[in-house]
């Protein structure tokens, strides 16, 4: 039995949100044909300016599935092995050894044992995930940084290994979705964005998603406050940024109805094939960037809770924005929330972030979301 779409007990949950100290929010939630979008909070701290429900906002990491389905639309296509060592296509990229035994699979789902590149590009996070021995200086250094992927990816290869091709659990890395980005570039002669855009994005009828080819975000949207743990207070806004940090691991923009549309289809079968999707949906152990073990697919991971339904999407994050959406696996019911704070828990004297109110309230927010 479907649950009901209750808009007041979603207003009140979002409304949540926003008073346990989230900035601004905004929402899309569907059962079947019903549809709830809602809004709480502020745009823009400095005039009051309100979120609505229809803003463009940078997605994070979400951007993960759109690439996945891009490479596994050149796997169908015969262009790319999923199973093929990624040195037969990168060879100057991963070298060695390693690149005999790293397949595409393995970048997909977090098991190259690659190290992430991010504490190298940003000095001031060179003890991540060892949070209290960071700081937030390199967000501010590398506004307008214009990064070339190809030095991101040297600075995750040439790093120490964080696990062996194909062990478990995995480690979460972006320097995997940067290789998959030159990956897509080798085999279709054209840049990881336009393939993404051109093979997913536009047969999709996603009319306001994309990525950046400056460092603002196009159309109405949110500024987006980083609290790095506390670090920076008050927040401070980085909706102004280069995202060449990231590329198509994370730096793509969309909207929660456009979110909402994309899993839609995509679990329906319509973006990649049935049986790609299958593969989509194989998951292996992977350890996030919080740290915790999640079952994480080829750019797809599950949220069950017991006794309930199965939903499959993604979540993401970047320099004060955020976003997380889940779609059941029969396609019906739909989550996709978007946030303007980041990294809000303050830590203890060990450096483990301290629970927030904001944690519960997000908490229950998606519970009624997805399961009413």
């Amino acid at each position: 039995m479907r649950n009901p779409l209750d808009p007041a007990e979603l207003d009140a949950a979002i409304e949540n949100v926003h008073r346990a100290g989230m900035p601004g929010l905004f929402a899309e939630v569907r059962d079947g044909d019903r549809v709830w979008r809602g809004a709480a909070g502020v745009a823009d701290v400095a005039t009051g300016r309100p979120v609505t429900a229809d803003m463009r906002h940078r997605v994070g990491s979400t951007t993960k599935t759109f690439t996945a389905a891009a490479v596994l639309q050149q796997v169908e296509s015969g262009r790319i092995g999923l199973d093929t060592p990624i040195g037969r296509y990168l060879p100057r990229l991963v070298p060695g050894g390693r690149g005999d035994t790293i397949t595409v699979r393995m970048l997909i789902n977090h098991t190259s044992g690659l190290a992430e590149y991010l504490p190298y590009a940003y000095p001031s996070l060179k003890a991540y995930p060892a949070l209290a021995d960071t700081g937030p200086q390199s967000l501010d250094d590398h506004r307008l940084t214009r990064f070339a992927p190809t030095e991101l990816i040297e600075m995750g290869v040439t790093a120490p290994a964080v696990g062996a091709p194909g062990g478990t659990p995995g480690v979460y890395s972006n320097t995997n979705y940067l290789l998959l980005a030159q990956l897509l570039e080798q085999v279709t002669g054209t840049t990881a964005e336009e393939c993404v855009t051109r093979n997913v994005i536009e047969p999709a009828g996603l009319r306001d998603t994309g990525f950046p080819t400056g460092p603002y975000v196009d159309g109405p949207h949110s500024q987006l406050y980083e609290s790095w743990f506390g670090m920076i207070d008050p927040p401070r806004d980085y909706s102004v940024y280069d995202m060449s940090w990231v590329g198509p691991a994370a730096s793509l923009i969309s909207t929660v109805a456009d979110l909402n549309r994309f899993y839609r289809l995509l679990l329906a079968g319509e973006i990649v094939s049935p049986s790609s999707l299958a593969q989509m949906q194989r998951t292996v152990p992977v350890v996030s960037q919080e740290g915790k073990v999640i079952d994480y697919g080829l750019g797809l991971h599950p949220t069950e809770a017991p006794g309930r339904a199965t939903f499959w999407g993604h979540g993401g994050t970047v320099w004060g924005g955020g976003a997380l959406a889940m779609t059941r696996a029969d396609g019906k019911r739909q989550m996709a929330v978007a946030l303007n704070l980041q990294r809000w828990n303050r830590l203890d004297s060990s450096g483990k972030p301290q629970p927030h109110p904001l944690d519960d309230a997000l908490v229950t927010l998606y519970r009624v979301a997805m399961y009413g």
